[in-house]
């Protein structure tokens, strides 16, 4: 039994010991830090700047309409670069809710609670202005910022931002719909008392 207890011991001091030589050898591999002087190069710097039109693996964005919300001639796109779906909405809705809300109101009338507290009001989405511009105005809004709005770019993602605008134009179309608006075979729901 202590025989046992012992090689126990033995096994585990022995594995600790060649995990610390690991550990050391990897901390203390050759390599450069960035900033610090090097003699590979003749400048003596250890760092290059990236060339012309570099694009990192992975954020080669190429389609302008979806990453820029722009056409070629650099105008807003005029329809959206996605299939609007009730999912989109849904994230549209919940992102707004998060991003927009506190300045733009849930209502999107532009009395969010930061208003409330003393702040500029945003206009309302409901003026002829805002309810006519295409998707691509707002994208590149969400992106770039506008007036005291800052930048959200690097807060949405663009599939987050074009699900955001889906939910805009909805709650505009909502805040000015019409019972003319409403398919025939509905309007009895909203008819009925109570509802």
């Amino acid at each position: 039994m202590a025989q046992a207890k012992t090689l126990k011991v033995f096994s585990l001091v022995t594995c600790l010991l060649l995990l610390t030589g690991c550990w050391y050898d990897m901390r203390e591999q050759a390599k450069v830090k960035p900033l610090q002087s090097s003699d590979f190069f003749l400048d003596g710097q250890s760092s290059r700047l990236l060339l012309v039109d570099t694009v990192a693996r992975g954020h080669l964005n190429s389609d302008k309409a979806f990453y820029q919300g722009m056409n070629e001639d650099d105008t807003p796109v005029e329809n959206f670069p996605i299939e609007i779906t009730r999912e989109v909405l849904e994230r549209g809705r919940e992102r707004y809710d998060i991003f927009c809300a506190p300045c733009h109101s849930r209502l999107g009338n532009g009395q969010g609670m930061i208003v409330q507290r003393g702040f500029k009001a945003p206009p309302s989405f409901h003026i002829d202005r805002l309810r006519e511009a295409p998707p691509g105005y707002y994208y590149d809004v969400i992106t770039n910022g506008f007036g005291v709005m800052y930048s959200y770019a690097s807060r949405v993602p663009p599939e987050d931002r074009w699900a955001i605008i889906a939910y805009i134009k909805a709650l505009q179309l909502s805040q000015n719909a019409t019972l003319d608006d409403v398919p025939p075979d509905q309007r009895s729901k909203l008819e009925e008392p109570g509802q």
